[in-house]
């Protein structure tokens, strides 16, 4: 009967996304899986931080449009998710949920899940908030050198700072709605800092193997392909072709996660 609900709560709310254009058919209809494997095995509790993360994501990616505004063709898509983005984001998620599945009793799926989570809600954080920074970023390779805003594996003071907050939202709902006894400060300290980690992974991937393109046209690099905004057609200049974006949120989750096993078996 909660797999069933699950199922309807889920599919309710990839509707209304798609609906308010947060996703795309296809990503709604990769919402309603995750939703329903999180929603339908964890209940609540676990439903309560995959809404948390996509709801402040969802409205992070629509404020501050002058401040963003020419930075749409830096990255590879829009504010409409597709199930690229939703399984990017929320694969180690769903994973850790049904591993709850599996050891109902334990609690180590539970924090797997809130890292993985707050590690993909940090780096969203740092990309939408990131370009509040008045000055331009800095590559997270070199400190030294400074970047345009938008370009993978590029860092500042605000983008750091909203990926704290990011990850400490997760980290708190995690702690507050705990379903298992003796959550504490140790556990949201544990989860902010594994999510916060996982950001910056996310960077260090964008700054050296995620595949970045050059459009010659705009001379400009971006994360598009196989055409830029303006319709041309963008070449390859570095990185791994097939690490594009979802496979770096992907990978941000996963270190989140996996630092945060690695934490509890010291």
């Amino acid at each position: 009967m909660q797999l069933f609900q699950g199922f309807l709560l889920a599919v309710i709310i990839a509707f209304a996304a798609y609906r308010a254009h947060s996703l795309d058919r296809n990503g709604a209809l990769a919402a309603a899986f995750t939703g329903t494997v999180i929603f339908g095995i964890g209940g609540w509790p676990w439903a309560v931080l995959l809404m948390a993360f996509f709801i402040t994501s969802s409205v992070l990616s629509r404020l501050f449009k002058r401040q963003k505004a020419g930075l749409n063709e830096k990255y590879s898509k829009g504010h409409e998710r597709d199930a690229g983005q939703v399984f990017g984001n929320g694969a180690i998620a769903t994973l850790f949920a049904a591993l709850h599945g599996l050891y109902p009793e334990a609690a180590w799926p539970w924090i797997g899940f809130a890292a993985a989570l707050a590690a993909v809600n940090a780096d969203t954080w740092a990309t939408e908030l990131g370009v509040l920074n008045p000055a331009a970023p800095r590559l997270i390779t070199n400190l030294g050198k400074r970047v345009e805003k938008g370009t993978s594996g590029g860092v500042s003071p605000w983008g750091t700072g909203a990926a704290f907050l990011g990850s400490a939202l997760i980290a708190t709902l995690a702690v507050a709605f705990s379903p298992y006894k003796g959550a504490a400060l140790s556990d949201w300290l544990l989860i902010t800092i594994a999510g916060v980690a996982g950001s910056l992974f996310d960077s260090l991937l964008g700054a050296t193997v995620q595949a970045i393109y050059y459009c010659p046209s705009c001379q400009k690099e971006t994360e598009r392909h196989p055409l830029h905004t303006c319709g041309t057609e963008t070449n390859q200049i570095r990185g791994w072709e097939w690490l594009d974006n979802d496979w770096v949120n992907f990978a941000c989750g996963l270190m989140g996660a996996v630092l945060a096993m690695l934490a509890l078996l010291v």
